[in-house]
């Protein structure tokens, strides 16, 4: 049998079981905890974590980077979001009537 293959007969019975209950619910526990210790020592070891580049931070941005920084959004004059916000105000409110916003064109009348 190689390392790496589990017997099908790993020396636990049902009937060891049934023995053990009948001794006591902690011996069983104590032999539960050991069979799943031999199990986790059959298992490969875990792959070592990769390498981190020398002076990194964890959260940090690499060196020689910066955030991105505010959208482009952010940077509208107030002017600009005043008139946007009563634009969106006027179609909401008075769809009927003519926008007083300052930014749309005069409709034209046929």
């Amino acid at each position: 049998m190689s390392d790496f293959a589990i017997p099908d007969d790993d020396g636990l019975q049902v009937d060891d079981i049934r023995a053990v209950r009948g001794e006591g619910r902690d011996d069983l526990r104590a032999l539960l905890r050991a069979q799943v210790d031999i199990g986790r020592a059959r298992r490969a070891d875990p792959p070592p974590p990769a390498a981190r580049p020398p002076g990194h931070r964890p959260g940090a941005w690499p060196p020689g980077t910066s955030s991105p920084g505010p959208p482009r959004e952010w940077s509208y004059p107030p002017a600009a979001w005043r008139a946007a916000a009563r634009h969106y105000s006027n179609e909401i409110n008075r769809p009927d009537q003519p926008c007083d916003c300052g930014n749309c064109p005069p409709k034209e009348t046929p």
